[in-house]
């Protein structure tokens, strides 16, 4: 069974306050997204790389692989007017018989045991996705007021998200919902059983500021 990993790219520096997209922002000396598909990389030097970037950022994303001599194998597809549209373009290059990683560009901290462990999962039970408990106390808010939540019945939910291809790209021919925001909650549309396993906790979403300083911190923490 072939290996994919998917791996979205599609923001802005809007939130980041920068001038370029916040996947070519600099972490620990090189864009982010190149320590993320490296990760990938590491995990199984088979598995086939599909990068989705808009296609007006194809040209920067060229220069910087030149500038930072970067060299991992990876296919370059034209991303969408949303996430929903960029991963629907992904997988036309995954074939049916496999399993595929749908992957934020913007968490190079995921480890490479909770790529291991979503892709074993998902070849056992068709789909993985990788969560970690809150450590905070949640309250939910209803109508004008609010309440608590137990947390214990509550996970946060990371990427990657591992599918069998068949199953994903069937549940990619349903129309775009914005309410959905994640791969899993698509296929579960389909009548699917979503599969939990752990994620780690360093894996975080780089979108603000504060997050790129915490990534830097950690990345020399977890090298």
């Amino acid at each position: 069974m072939n290996l994919y990993a998917l791996i979205v790219a599609g923001g802005s520096g809007t939130r980041m306050g920068s001038d370029i997209p916040k996947q070519f922002i600099e972490l620990a000396g090189r864009p982010v997204l190149m320590h993320t598909i490296e990760k990938f990389r590491a995990f199984d030097d088979s598995v086939k790389i599909i990068t989705v970037l808009p296609e007006d950022q194809f040209g920067l994303w060229e220069n910087m692989k030149k500038k930072y001599s970067f060299s991992v194998p990876h296919k370059l597809v034209a991303g969408g007017a949303h996430r929903f549209f960029s991963v629907k373009n992904g997988l036309k290059e995954v074939d049916d018989d496999s399993l595929v990683a749908v992957h934020d560009g913007v968490r190079p901290l995921v480890s490479v045991d909770t790529i291991k462990r979503c892709f074993s999962a998902a070849e056992e039970f068709g789909n993985a996705i990788p969560v970690v408990a809150p450590s905070d106390s949640v309250r939910m808010i209803r109508g004008q007021g609010n309440m608590v939540v137990d947390r214990h019945y509550l996970r946060l939910i990371q990427t990657p998200q591992v599918f069998n291809a068949k199953l994903i790209r069937k549940a990619y021919l349903q129309d775009y919902d914005p309410e959905i925001t994640d791969d899993a909650t698509l296929l579960e549309k389909t009548g699917e059983s979503i599969h939990l396993v752990e994620g780690n906790r360093e894996n975080i979403k780089i979108t603000n500021p504060e997050d790129l300083v915490i990534a830097e911190a950690l990345f020399y923490t977890f090298l």
